[in-house]
């Protein structure tokens, strides 16, 4: 039997992100564009709820490419906000032109945003060691480094514990707990 970490053992879908994403090394960054929109979608409601409408947002998002999103006004946030399907939240809808717009940015200064957050590490993954979920931090000092640079960047609704979870979901940070399956999978890839 596979042991996994214990966040994930909820339901399918917790499981089927444990096991597909969460902690692979994401060097496309059109995924890191989606985590970005995604934890920006998650502040103050459950990661559930995100997984659940993620294919929504996938889809009145636009594939999640910047390049189009950085465009959306008015009309589209109140589209946005009639669709029961997406997370409905004026502020968040209209933090996502804010965030592509930072995002083509950082693309332009750093060749990708790629190589920007993994500038922060020096192209290093972060491997803890936790036996115990209740070990896990919700921030750290990177995530306060990285969130306190987005910020000034114009980035909006990411916060530390939002950038750590990201650095979590895009495997800069590989907090699989020691007994999970997933533990140091990517490790043998070198820098990233």
């Amino acid at each position: 039997m596979k042991m996994r970490c214990e966040w994930c053992e909820k339901d399918d879908l917790y499981r089927a992100y444990h096991d597909n994403e969460w902690g692979e090394v994401v060097k496309d960054d059109r995924a890191l564009f989606e985590h970005i929109v995604l934890e920006s979608m998650q502040a103050g409601i459950s990661w559930h709820v995100v997984l659940k409408k993620r294919e929504a947002m996938r889809a009145a998002f636009d594939g999640f490419d910047a390049n189009v999103i950085k465009d959306y006004g008015d009309a589209e946030i109140n589209r946005f906000l009639s669709d029961e399907r997406l997370i409905r939240n004026r502020l968040k809808l209209g933090s996502l032109s804010h965030n592509a717009r930072a995002f083509l940015a950082v693309q332009k200064e750093f060749g990708s945003f790629h190589a920007y957050i993994w500038s922060f590490t020096d192209g290093k993954r972060i491997v803890n060691s936790w036996s115990d979920i209740k070990q896990v931090p919700a921030t750290t000092p990177l995530s306060d480094k990285v969130a306190k640079d987005m910020k000034k960047r114009g980035f909006k609704f990411l916060g530390s514990t939002s950038v750590y979870a990201f650095l979590q979901a895009v495997g800069v940070v590989d907090d699989h707990l020691d007994y999970c399956f997933k533990k140091g999978k990517n490790e043998k890839r070198g820098n990233f």
